[in-house]
């Protein structure tokens, strides 16, 4: 890639898409695909504990004596104020392009990499200050349902043959420009993680990554801490423990989505939808916390 790029190929969405999109709305009812997040939430385990720390209350701003205001303060105004300490990847979350790295250059989508781009603080080429906004057609397609179960087993694949037959039998064309969320059932049992272990890192693999990228969308999800099925079954030669992150994110700057909630939309058979998402733009993180909107 001769020239650096902050922006996977949702940059060139052409404009009437976008007015095509917003053209979806027909009853202004919206689902949200995020769960709450909460102190000892269950995450990825390489990534930190989400924390929520009280910095600020009424009774210990009136016992340190602080006056934010200035005296004086005669009606006893107080207020709270928190510390969070996350991991951007904490929850609902969209990957920024700088997240994953391949190569002895530790290399990622854009002309980045560690010995060049990477700061004290951060990647300066393809992290979260460049994610762009969302506003799109979405897509869910639902294995689960398709093959009458709950959520499927823990370490379970998807393959492409299965999303073009599941994407008939819901009635859904995938398109250019799409977002497709792809439904594990896994979130079905937020937040207790000892029924979660049983139906974890099931998700796509390297077939549905490539029937994907032909069908042109910008982005996808799953329900998943890790978007793609593990342990991988297509790891190749040399070994590779995430061929699919490095197919669409690493190689073709598709955003990836995880820690979706699906569930609603599921329930309620809503296939396609506005998909709308604006991830915070913080300068030098690799991800994006979100609370995304499935809008019909």
């Amino acid at each position: 890639m001769s020239e650096i790029q902050h922006v996977g190929p949702v940059r060139d969405m052409p404009a009437e898409k976008i007015v095509e999109a917003a053209r979806m709305v027909k009853e202004g009812r919206s689902y949200s695909l995020s769960t709450p997040r909460f102190t000892g939430m269950p995450l990825f385990p390489g990534h930190p504990p989400f924390q929520v720390l009280n910095y600020r209350s009424p009774p210990g701003i009136k016992a340190g004596g602080v006056q934010p205001w200035g005296p004086p303060n005669e009606v006893g105004l107080g207020y709270m104020a928190e510390y969070l300490m996350a991991c951007s990847h904490s929850g609902a979350h969209i990957d920024a392009l700088g997240h994953m790295t391949i190569g002895e250059d530790n290399h990622w989508y854009g002309g980045g990499n560690t010995a060049d781009h990477l700061t004290d603080h951060g990647p300066i080429v393809g992290d979260a200050s460049h994610l762009p906004p969302f506003f799109t057609r979405g897509v869910l397609l639902d294995p689960p349902t398709y093959r009458g179960v709950d959520a499927l087993p823990a370490g379970e694949s998807v393959g492409a043959d299965e999303l073009k037959a599941i994407a008939e039998a819901q009635g859904v064309e995938v398109r250019p420009w799409d977002v497709v969320l792809i439904r594990t059932g896994y979130l079905k049992y937020w937040p207790d993680a000892e029924a979660m272990e049983a139906h974890k890192t099931a998700g796509p693999d390297l077939s549905a990554a490539e029937w994907l990228l032909e069908k042109g969308v910008v982005a996808t999800g799953t329900d998943t801490e890790t978007y793609e099925v593990m342990p991988t079954p297509d790891r190749g030669a040399p070994a590779n423990p995430q061929p699919v992150h490095t197919k669409l994110l690493i190689e073709n700057g598709i955003y990836l989505l995880e820690s979706i909630y699906l569930e609603e939309i599921a329930r309620d058979r809503v296939y396609e939808f506005l998909f709308v998402m604006l991830p915070l733009k913080i300068r030098g993180a690799t991800g994006s916390m979100v609370d995304p909107l499935a809008m019909l």
